[in-house]
């Protein structure tokens, strides 16, 4: 509490100072108009949703946000998906994970799945992570880039394609495309180092970044970033039903001799810690580089090894959970006196992980007989290590009066290998300008592996919240595909420029695709344009979603993720999992009303059909309707449940609805020049929602006694997550001022209402709510000389937190079934841990 008094009151200080001097600074010299502030200029060159060269985003036929090291660097915490929540209104960042997917964060583009992000490094594929996301929820089945492995301080600039573009690059890039360009410095560099934590919910974060540039040779340059981050734990509640009342008071109904016990748990009465960030340890190694080999031709090389220990807190094990006596606790009394306790205090297990991720790039690009090439290859890993740490496997304590507290439960790794060969020339056709016709091929390798755990782990029910993968989930899958494509971009006449595009793709497991786009834009003038596109796009299934198995323990309940392709899914009726489609429309409007001004305005609409989704909970026992075909499929599959869970079912990802997305986005900046220096403002704004337009009907086997037809194969949670678990509406406004050596960036961001429907057993459903938020971000910054800048600031700076989900009317149980009573509804846009408090300091050389 003291630190964050020191950084808040620091940062007043220097705000205050900063106004004095802009008030007195009438005389400093006049700002480079040119200078990098809050964002890239209009005038930035792009490289990503085109294959012209020189083309500058002002005069892009697409809709395209770029983002320069300066906007980056502005954003207190020290991790990229953080950083394009608050620069990106389309861009939303997962708050919290169940399970597993509480190491490996997700993201996404629009309100879509992030699974239909496609991430480039320099305009390469970069492979997804291994952690499949798997429990439900809006960000369920994410396999994708996981962008908390690539270093801020590595970044030169970021492009975000906020259109599809499977066309051009293949699966994947439904929603949009995110390009991250590398730093290519070949001298100079900078050291970096932040402190900062939440209010009063913990995760105190330290982060240190370094990037130097050499000078390689006559004709080349090799860039180097190293990053190393630590975050600790936040704990958001912690009221156990099981313990307490909504109060915090000790359950009366609790026997004496328990009462006694449940006192004793650490943290008493906020005893459940589950709710909040894991704690981790990353380091990130990235490099550049690039060699002019003369005549045109030149070599290059990048990739990055990254590092990440984590763990992340699991639900509580009340005392006597773990017992060597079956009496325990019959008739309300403690139990027999040869009842062995595994631990007189409870205790609350971890999910840890070792992840180990690597990427290299190395290819040739230059002009030869006319024509540009670029031939590469890209290799790329990311390799999970799963464990189940301080907790304890039951039936094994039971039958043995022995069991571990730490167990390995297996690994996930996922494999990609890509080749690529790449041709543009231009082509004088007597046109207004020349034309530009690209074409090339690329061939994809993916592998997608489950190992095992060990013995422990998967006796019986396996350890506590998280059991071990069995030698039946365990296994490797792979497939290959191959794309061929065509580009043709050309102005027939002036002021009118086209681009037209095809892409045939053949995967090995599911056969061919064929897709295009066609862009358009017309400027009438220099100050007013249109532009629009029509494209057809693809995702293949990611191997995880198809042949992931796991289960998903909790006190009082156990699911099984059957995996989509398998026998044990076929015997309830559900098939292979098939390629989603899409069709996507965009018309906008650019404006440049006055110098330093630019506004665009773009509409847009995204159909898929084929939705790969992650069904709703279909019981087995325990649920409102029970089905014995689902307790029969989970026996198959070679899973033991937990016997004393009074909940059993399964989820399963299968090609489940179609979707229909629309929305606007509005982007707004402008220069303000003043004889103390200049504020950069910028208002970028987002509206969409969607729709499900077909839902697919459930196998047969899924009909309940004496009903006509299946029940519906999405609960109303499930069928919510995709129309309203994400804001409609986000608007940034943001005023980046900078008066000579001192400036201040202040951010204000409005978020819509999230909502979803949930229910603790799949009969009654309630809704869980987080209204409308507006957040404050601020920082202020000092420059000693041309070299050291030291900042203090806040992200979410008025500590705004989401309401605690809501009860069952009458109960102490939240409406998703949970038993933590003070949980933060996890829908939150702009986090459950309340205001982060930061100081930073950088060198630049």
């Amino acid at each position: 509490m003291n630190r964050i008094r020191k950084l808040v009151l620091g940062g007043t200080s220097l705000a205050g100072l900063l106004a004095a001097t802009a008030a007195a600074a009438q005389s400093a010299p006049q700002a480079d108009p040119q200078a990098p502030g809050a964002e890239a200029t209009s005038d930035a060159i792009i490289v990503t949703g085109t294959r012209v060269s020189g083309l500058t985003q002002a005069d892009s036929p697409t809709p395209i946000k770029v983002l320069d090291d300066t906007a980056l660097s502005r954003v207190g915490q020290p991790n990229l998906n953080q950083v394009l929540t608050q620069l990106v209104p389309s861009f939303s960042a997962q708050a919290f994970g169940g399970d597993t997917a509480n190491l490996t964060l997700s993201a996404r583009l629009r309100g879509l799945s992030p699974n239909h992000t496609l991430v480039l490094v320099n305009g390469k594929r970069r492979h997804g992570t291994a952690n499949l996301s798997v429990v439900g929820g809006p960000y369920q089945g994410s396999a994708a880039a996981d962008l908390d492995l690539i270093s801020p301080i590595s970044i030169k600039r970021i492009e975000v394609l906020e259109q599809g573009a499977a066309a051009q690059y293949g699966s994947d890039a439904i929603a949009g495309v995110i390009n991250i360009i590398l730093k290519d410095d070949a001298e100079g560099g900078e050291l970096q180092a932040t402190a900062g934590q939440n209010y009063n919910t913990g995760g105190e974060t330290l982060g240190g970044s370094a990037n130097l540039g050499f000078k390689v040779g006559k004709a080349g340059f090799l860039n180097l970033s190293l990053f190393h981050r630590y975050h600790n734990f936040t704990q958001v509640g912690g009221l156990d039903r099981r313990v307490t009342d909504a109060s915090g008071t000790i359950l009366s109904s609790l026997s004496a001799a328990k009462q006694a016990l449940y006192k004793n748990i650490a943290g008493f009465p906020y005893v459940n810690p589950i709710m909040g960030d894991a704690h981790s340890n990353l380091t990130n190694l990235q490099y550049n580089f690039g060699y002019d080999l003369g005549d045109g031709v030149s070599a290059y090389s990048f990739g990055s090894w990254s590092k990440r220990i984590a763990s992340a807190k699991e639900n509580l094990r009340v005392p006597d959970r773990i017992i060597a006596s079956s009496v325990l606790g019959v008739a309300g009394t403690l139990g027999a006196a040869d009842a062995i306790l595994f631990d007189a205090d409870g205790f609350v297990p971890r999910i840890g992980l070792r992840e180990d991720d690597f990427s290299v790039t190395t290819g040739v690009r230059g002009d030869l007989g006319g024509f540009t090439f670029d031939l590469s290859g890209t290799w790329g890993q990311d390799k999970n290590l799963i464990y189940t740490l301080d907790s304890a496997n039951r039936s094994l304590f039971i039958d043995t009066h022995f069991t571990p507290t730490d167990f390995y439960d297996g690994l996930f790794r996922n494999t990609e290998w890509t080749l690529n060969a790449d041709f543009t020339k231009q082509i004088d056709a007597g046109l207004a300008q020349l034309v530009t016709v690209a074409f090339g091929a690329e061939h994809r390798k993916n592998i997608y592996e489950i190992g095992a755990g060990d013995a422990g782990s998967i006796y019986k029910e396996g350890g506590q919240s998280y059991p071990g993968f069995r030698p039946s989930d365990a296994g490797s899958h792979r497939r290959n595909n191959t794309s061929l494509y065509l580009d043709v971009a050309l102005e027939p006449v002036e002021h009118l420029s086209l681009d037209g595009a095809v892409r045939y793709e053949h995967y090995s497991d599911f056969g061919s695709k064929v897709t295009w786009k066609t862009t358009g834009r017309y400027d009438f003038n220099d100050a007013v344009a249109l532009r629009g596109t029509v494209s057809t796009g693809f995702r293949a299934p990611t191997l995880a979603e198809g042949y992931y198995s796991a289960t998903n323990v909790s006190p009082t309940s156990a699911f099984v993720q059957l995996p989509a392709n398998s026998a044990a899914a076929k015997l309830i009726g559900f098939q292979n999992l098939k390629p989603e489609t899409s069709t996507s429309y965009s018309a906008g409007l650019v404006l440049r009303p006055a110098s330093r001004l630019t506004v665009t305005l773009d509409a847009f609409q995204v159909n898929i059909k084929n939705r790969i989704l992650g069904t709703g909970s279909i019981y087995g026992s325990g649920g409102a309707v029970n089905f014995p075909i689902v307790t029969q499929a989970i026996a198959a599959n070679g899973n033991v449940l937990d016997p004393t869970v009074t909940l059993t079912g399964i989820n399963i990802f299968t090609n489940g609805a179609d979707t229909r997305t629309r929305g606007i986005d509005l982007v707004a900046s402008y220069l303000s020049q003043f004889d103390w220096g200049k504020i950069n403002w910028t208002l970028s704004g987002t509206w969409n929602e969607t729709k499900i337009t077909k839902v697919r009907a459930a196998p047969a086997s899924l009909t309940a006694a004496g009903a006509s037809s299946p029940i519906a194969l999405f609960d109303e949670t499930a069928l919510s997550n995709l129309q309203t678990a994400s804001p409609r509406v986000k608007v940034v406004t943001a005023a980046d001022v900078q008066a000579g050596a001192f400036g201040a960036t202040l951010r204000g961001t409005l978020y819509g209402v999230t909502s979803n429907r949930a229910s603790p057993d799949g009969g009654t459903y309630y809704t869980q709510r987080v209204p409308a938020a507006f957040i404050v971000d601020l920082e202020a910054r000092a420059s000693i000389g041309n070299t050291v800048t030291i900042a203090f600031g806040a992200n979410n700076l008025f500590d705004k937190r989401p309401p605690s989900v809501p009860l069952v009317p009458g109960t102490t149980t939240p409406v998703t079934g949970g038993v933590v009573i003070d949980a933060p509804i996890t829908l939150s846009p702009y986090g459950i841990n309340g205001g982060y408090y930061y100081s930073r300091i950088s060198v630049k050389f």
